[in-house]
């Protein structure tokens, strides 16, 4: 059993997704199907931006989506069998969802550019910030959030990626509260990082209400038999129906993935897939479990080294 994993913000890069798009036909249709949903070149987004503006956060989550349904379609057509569970790191689970065919690329791509607009919004609106917090267990860095939100000023614990390497999310100042606070309860490093808003924490609510109108709008299916493990409660979720709540909560709600992929792994995942630009997920992955297998489809050698790798 295999699942595949798709990467969120910060594995972005310039060129990403092009010798996949030139190599594949199916790629080339995710593109296709993608810009045509948005009403824009998906091709020129990942292709021709520079690094600031691919970072930027509208441009970032329409790339990855697009790059990680491409890389899974390369990957099928390459001769790889379909994925057994799929998760996406925050805006990989949309990915995550298309890839299990829940969502067809097309509403995926329009949900994802919803998104991309909406939080980058909130970051103009009500600026806050984030920070990685290494070498501190979740407990005692939730103490220090609890410690370090004053004033009307809230930080939370946003991210739990792998065993010491959490984030932590909220209002600028409270975040460099905890940040100070993390390194004297015995952090390694707490790392400010380069992101336009708050996210997963509460000052999304605004964005997360507006995400919702247009999650209750599109349509969520059965799927194609790829099971889901989702960012919010860390567990797979059968019931299509849920799919609108779960993905508005999942911008205000921290993102589980040592559980996730313990999750998987318990379900019976020997192996994980990173389907899209870099290897982040499998760099994680190490971290969570030594012995799983960690395999990647971003060009076209590694989706054959993936394919020959589950085909054996």
């Amino acid at each position: 059993m295999f699942a595949v994993v798709f990467p969120g913000q910060g594995s972005q890069k310039p060129g990403m997704g092009r010798e996949l798009h030139d190599a594949f036909a199916s790629a080339r249709r995710v593109f296709d199907e993608a810009s045509e949903a948005i009403g824009a070149d998906v091709r020129k987004v990942c292709f021709e931006l520079d690094e600031e503006t691919l970072r930027q956060t509208q441009n970032a989550q329409i790339a990855l989506y697009v790059c990680g349904v491409a890389a899974y379609a390369a990957f099928r057509e390459a001769g790889g069998p379909q994925a057994d569970l799929a998760a996406g790191h925050s805006i990989g689970e949309y990915a995550a969802l298309a890839a299990a065919e829940i969502v067809s690329v097309a509403d995926g791509a329009r949900l994802v550019a919803v998104r991309g607009r909406v939080m980058a919004e909130s970051g103009r609106e009500r600026p806050g910030g984030m920070a990685a917090v290494l070498g501190l267990e979740r407990e005692r860095l939730e103490e220090v959030c609890r410690e370090a939100s004053a004033g009307g000023e809230v930080v939370v614990v946003a991210n739990d990626n792998c065993p010491g390497q959490l984030v932590v999310s909220g209002d600028k100042a409270a975040v460099e509260r905890a940040c100070a606070l993390a390194t004297q309860a015995g952090a390694k490093r707490a790392i400010p990082l380069n992101v336009s808003g708050a996210f997963h924490s509460p000052l999304m609510e605004e964005p997360a209400r507006r995400m919702g109108e247009a999650l209750k709008a599109a349509a969520f299916s059965a799927g194609n038999g790829t099971r889901v493990v989702g960012n919010v409660e860390a567990d797979v979720n059968d019931d299509p129906s849920r799919w609108p709540e779960l993905l508005e909560a999942q911008l205000r709600n921290p993102v589980r993935w040592t559980e996730s992929v313990r999750r998987m792994l318990g379900l019976g995942a020997s192996a994980f897939v990173e389907c899209g630009a870099g290897d982040v997920l499998t760099g994680l992955l190490r971290r969570i479990d030594r012995e799983a297998k960690g395999l990647r489809a971003s060009d076209p050698e590694t989706v054959a080294q993936a394919v020959a790798a589950l085909t054996a």
